[in-house]
Formats: structure tokens, sequence, C-alpha cells
């Protein structure tokens, strides 16, 4: 959501949602879930559970955790949570 006017409007899939269509997050590969915009923006959606089914921040943890592992954070000046 927070990412659509930096990728031009383009719609990107979440590390959940791909982690859960692949299996789990050591399945992805970081080309899989970071899309490049506006400026060569490097833009990743983490996504979360279905409301009510389970806890938001998880799936924020497991997000960071699998960008860290990535090397995501590497050579990048700036990083902002949304």
């Amino acid at each position: 959501d927070s990412t659509r006017l930096i990728l031009h409007a383009k719609a990107q899939d979440t590390i959940l949602s791909l982690a859960a269509e692949a299996g789990s997050v050591e399945d992805l590969e970081l080309e899989d879930v970071m899309k490049v915009g506006y400026r060569d923006i490097r833009c990743v959606e983490s996504g979360g559970p279905e409301p009510g089914v389970g806890c938001a921040g998880r799936g924020v943890i497991t997000s960071i955790n699998f960008l860290e592992e990535e090397g995501a954070y590497d050579d990048v000046d700036y990083v902002s949570y949304d």
C-alpha cells in the first residue's frame, strides 16, 4: 500500500503471501520480494495474517528477519517502516 506511488501504482506481493505459496520464507530469495521503483528506491511489503487469525507483529518480525538474513539492509542509506 505505501509503496504503490513509488512503484508507479504496481501492486506488490508481500513477503508473507509469497512465503505461504512457497512453503516458508526459507524458500524465498530477496529478488522474489523486492521491487525497484522511482529513483531506484527498493520496496518490500511484509504483509500480515488475515484479520482475527494471527498476530500482525509476528509477520513484521518474520519479514525483518528475512530481510536481514538476505542482506537487504546492506548498502542502503535510509530505511523507512510504514
